[in-house]
């Protein structure tokens, strides 16, 4: 039995938490939502959907790690916006041998944590399929279970990156590690570009950007400019077509609504600069044009700008 903190643990964290608990792991849950963390001391954390409906009781469950302890994994699965305090605020949960998994959307997350915490500890992420959401304080619910990847950050060793991924497969997770961690990241950024911002303007689920002419002309631009970034930065996919690749992995969770979207419902701030925000960045750096990203995230700025700080 390992003992996992999951900081962050909104829709996403909560499908980890359950799962893990569900294994017999003891989790460690922290959130900023107050209501969340008392629903899951109260009466446990239920997840339902592609893995089953469960309710499970967790180790803990509060707004700090206060009283925690030193873990065996420190999942950190806030936004990519939140990455820096969530790293700061996971210090005390963090020994010698610690592993530190930073799981975001876009580009920078690591970085940012390396810049708090020790490099050598910190494993990189990728996620996806999940189409999570939460149903209310104490529940959520998930689509899918599709993409589960890992590498090294820095110098990570290889050993302990693998005890990690051993904690996910206990639980039912299908985890790949790679050592192009670049490739790793873009397979997944691709993804995220196409539907996330594309989504949060439309309204559309996934596959309604899919099935709409005009969305999809939209989302399909948006991925074009990051193929081409990716290509032009030396980035290897190895997905055959990309967009093919795309559309095979959205056809998949066609209810799925991006994270960008359900912010915006929300009424809050979404990640549009490390996913969408990205490809104009690195495009200027490389030569390669980006308008229709440079649209979107100029569109969901400027709604943004309205919600409150």
């Amino acid at each position: 039995m390992a003992k996992v903190a999951i900081v962050g643990c909104g829709a996403m964290g909560s499908v980890y938490a359950a799962l893990m608990a569900s294994a017999g792991h003891a989790v460690h849950a922290v959130t900023l939502w107050p209501d969340h963390a008392a629903a899951m001391r109260e009466h446990g954390l239920r997840v339902e959907g592609a893995s089953g409906d469960r309710t499970v009781r967790l180790a803990s469950a509060g707004t700090t790690p206060e009283g925690i302890g030193i873990c065996d994994l420190v999942i950190i699965a806030t936004k990519a916006f939140d990455v820096e305090a969530a790293a700061r605020a996971s210090r005390p949960l963090i020994g010698p041998q610690t592993v530190v998994q930073t799981i975001q959307n876009g580009l920078g997350s690591p970085e940012v944590a390396a810049t708090v915490l020790d490099p050598d500890a910190i494993a990189v992420g990728v996620v996806g399929g999940f189409g999570a959401s939460m149903r209310g304080p104490g529940h959520a619910h998930h689509n899918g279970l599709e993409m589960i990847r890992f590498g090294a950050h820095a110098g990570l060793p290889a050993e302990r990156l693998r005890a990690a991924a051993a904690i996910w497969e206990s639980a039912g997770f299908t985890v790949s590690l790679f050592d192009d961690v670049r490739r790793m990241v873009w397979e997944k950024l691709i993804m995220n570009v196409t539907f996330s911002g594309t989504s949060c303007l439309t309204g559309l689920t996934i596959g309604g950007v899919m099935a709409d002419p005009d969305a999809w002309s939209v989302a399909l631009g948006c991925a074009r400019e990051a193929i081409a970034v990716a290509e032009a930065t030396g980035v290897r996919m190895e997905v055959g077509d990309p967009v093919a690749h795309i559309r095979r992995l959205g056809g998949k969770i066609p209810e799925a609504r991006p994270s960008m979207l359900l912010d915006h419902l929300a009424g809050r701030r979404g990640e549009v600069e490390a996913i969408n925000g990205s490809i104009p960045r690195l495009g200027r750096t490389c030569g390669v044009p980006t308008p229709v990203n440079e649209t979107v995230v100029a569109l969901i700025r400027a709604r943004e700008a309205g919600y409150p700080a």
